[in-house]
């Protein structure tokens, strides 16, 4: 059996306000991959990628998570190479909207 199957290995620090014990990591995975694009380093996006897959990753990045803020729109574009903005649906969301409250 594969160490880790049923869960990423992610360092708890990234679920803070969460019992960890108790994350369904297969239906939350859209706020799973939000929280380690805005606050994971390149170890811990290459863990959610080994966990959900590549393709899972870049299809929620497009079309399933609804807000980024600008800094993690750049880290996700850094991470992931062959994905553009302009197919992100976080971008186009609000790309003439300003956010004040991060």
């Amino acid at each position: 059996m594969v160490k880790n199957a049923h869960k990423p290995n992610l360092h708890h620090k990234y679920f803070w306000d969460t019992d960890i014990d108790k994350v369904d990591w297969q239906k939350m995975y859209v706020a799973v991959i939000t929280r380690i694009i805005e606050r994971g380093g390149q170890k811990e996006v290459d863990e959610i990628v080994r966990f959900y897959g590549r393709e899972k990753v870049l299809k929620a990045l497009k079309d399933e998570i609804f807000f980024l803020p600008n800094y993690a729109i750049e880290d996700a574009l850094r991470f992931f190479p062959e994905l553009k903005k302009e197919e992100m649906y976080c971008y186009l969301n609000r790309k003439d909207k300003p956010y004040h409250w991060i």
